[in-house]
């Protein structure tokens, strides 16, 4: 039989996510984000959970292609826009909304021929420095764009450097003043927005992380009053028990050392399967439902924990890694990471079930 690891995928808790962003965002639309394919998760496998959604925004093309022949109905916006001519025509084909952030993909599409406008989000540089158009240049790439005759509907676009922190008035104000008197829905919060700032609601909202269970700030505490649920469960079983005497040590490196008698279990679960091999002794893991921690170095295939609490675990007891009892936001922030690259760091070997 195949090793006991397994991730476990859960539309009904992305559905439910979803209400509660709506809840958070009185009346705008919502846009479910599942760039890089759902966080990891599997577009496929977390499409039944994105119905109540007003539309799904991804960066990959291909990704685009792929929701649209699942049966999605609703607009679809190209988070990066488009590159090229081909872009342009799949654009037209499967009626995708994009993204415009410089002057290349402006020039791109008045030169191209489309059936139909495409409508698209013009993006605002308002002091993240990475895509969009400087406030001093934006309203003349606006008109540049109501000219063209391949562009229909503008909704002007914004994205927040630090919102998780709390600072986004220095761009809502960038934005706001250079927006002021231009016809046009707006789009800017991100997940964080959703949760925090009512003030960026307007039109359309963003939500990634939070459609996932996840803090967009990466620490568990700051979701503690959003009921948010886990999407995504990775689970193992024990598949050996050591008994060490004080002293002893466990694993490459020997980096933990028995501070008296104790047990410790080996979980088949390793770097290997996307967990973080950074991840230190007292990362948080439940075997048989209680939490207990690691212990020693992450090997590629295996890890070790602490049997302490469990007295009565034995080889094929239950380990959970992350899910609805272990936050990933508290695995990752253990390993200096945060629980969207975890997520998306989930191997192609593991096994993958809807649940």
């Amino acid at each position: 039989m195949p090793r006991p690891i397994v991730a476990e995928i859960h539309p009904n808790a992305v559905r439910h996510n979803l209400e509660v962003a709506r809840q958070k965002v009185a009346g705008a639309r919502i846009w479910g984000i599942v760039k890089a394919d759902a966080y990891g998760h599997g577009i496929e496998r977390i499409y039944a959970g994105l119905d109540a959604a007003d539309g799904i925004g991804l960066l990959d093309l291909n990704e685009a292609v792929r929701v649209r022949e699942l049966g999605w109905t609703k607009p679809i916006l190209l988070l990066e826009g488009i590159f090229t001519t081909e872009d342009v025509q799949i654009a037209d084909r499967y009626r995708l909304t994009t993204a415009v952030h410089c002057d290349e993909q402006l020039a791109l599409l008045a030169s191209c021929k489309a059936t139909r406008p495409i409508d698209i989000y013009l993006k605002m540089n308002s002091g993240m420095n990475r895509l969009g158009f400087a406030p001093d240049v934006y309203r003349a790439a606006w008109d540049r764009a109501r000219e063209c005759v391949n562009i229909g509907e503008i909704t002007l676009m914004n994205h927040f450097a630090n919102a998780d922190e709390g600072e986004v008035d220095w761009q809502m104000d960038r934005f706001d003043a250079t927006t002021a008197g231009m016809p046009g829905q707006r789009s800017l919060a991100n997940s964080a927005s959703v949760l925090w700032h009512p003030r960026t609601h307007r039109d359309w909202v963003r939500p990634g992380i939070v459609l996932y269970g996840a803090s967009p700030t990466g620490m568990a505490e700051h979701i503690a009053d959003v009921p948010l649920q886990a999407s995504m469960t990775l689970r193992s079983e024990l598949i050996g028990v050591q008994t060490l005497r004080e002293g002893e040590t466990v694993g490459y490196g020997r980096t933990f050392t028995a501070p008296h008698a104790m047990r410790i279990g080996v979980v088949a679960c390793g770097y290997a399967d996307g967990y973080p091999r950074h991840a230190p002794t007292g990362t948080p893991v439940a075997v048989d439902g209680v939490k207990t921690r690691l212990v020693g170095r992450i090997s590629m295939d295996m890890l070790t924990v602490d049997l302490t609490p469990v007295p009565a675990a034995r080889v094929g007891s239950r380990v959970e890694l992350w899910g609805g009892q272990i936050r990933i936001d508290d695995v990752a922030s253990s390993a200096g990471t945060i629980g969207y690259e975890l997520m998306c760091a989930l191997a192609r070997r593991v096994p993958v079930g809807i649940v």
